[in-house]
């Protein structure tokens, strides 16, 4: 086993055996998102020099999701919570040598476009082996996209001693319900892996149920409402 491949097992395990580990699923029409991205793509693109991806949207759904539901921000240290008040989030990147986990720190603060960037940046150096080891560490709370690969379902293992860690997957045009209709939409699996320790099922749903609404609506992110 390689150094990295060594670290992950050893982290991966530690997740298992030091937290109380649960999975609450939801899913998220994301109509709303392919639009935005149809309509504005080349603008931002041209303005930006990157792509308009969903990650940005993630991120900025999950960060107010965080500051609606703290738990998932803190960590336990012995016998205390500590909460954060900053928002570092890990982007879980695959390489040829094993899952890397870089850090995007005061997310919060970033507009879509310098998310955007970041994570072409981390995938790239991530790719290229020049990733620098602070950028590996620390991380309030971790963001995972097992669906660039196809995967329609999973439970990611938190990365510790975060709380939580939101699970993307793969889109998939299906019939859902609606207005008493049946009609066909673009919809994606998420998943939140969280410490039952710390966060309770209701929060963890709540939080859940949240990140859907922003990124149904990302008016709302924008608006902060």
């Amino acid at each position: 086993m390689s150094l990295l491949r060594r670290t992950i097992a050893k982290r991966l395990v530690e997740a298992q055996h030091t937290a109380a580990l649960l999975t609450t699923f939801n899913e998220v029409d994301m109509s709303s998102i392919l639009a935005l991205r149809q309509q504005y793509q080349e603008m931002f693109q041209k303005k930006y020099s990157v792509k308009l991806g969903f990650m940005s949207f993630f991120v900025k759904a999950v960060i107010d999701a965080l500051k609606q539901i703290p738990q998932l921000n803190a960590e336990i240290r012995d016998t205390d919570i500590v909460y954060r008040n900053y928002h570092d989030i890990g982007l879980a990147v695959s390489t040829d040598r094993g899952l890397v986990v870089p850090v995007l720190r005061e997310a919060d603060r970033l507009s879509f476009a310098e998310i955007e960037q970041a994570i072409g940046d981390f995938a790239q150096r991530a790719r290229d082996n020049k990733l620098k080891p602070d950028e590996l560490e620390g991380g309030t709370f971790t963001i995972t996209n097992g669906g660039v690969f196809g995967s329609l379902l999973s439970t990611p293992l938190i990365n510790p001693p975060q709380s939580g860690i939101l699970g993307m997957h793969a889109i998939q045009e299906r019939p859902i319900a609606l207005a008493g209709q049946v009609v066909i939409r673009p919809m994606m699996y998420i998943a939140l892996t969280y410490d039952h320790r710390i966060v309770d099922g209701k929060e963890a749903v709540l939080f859940l149920r949240r990140v859907k609404e922003g990124v149904e609506n990302p008016a709302r992110l924008l608006l902060e409402i």
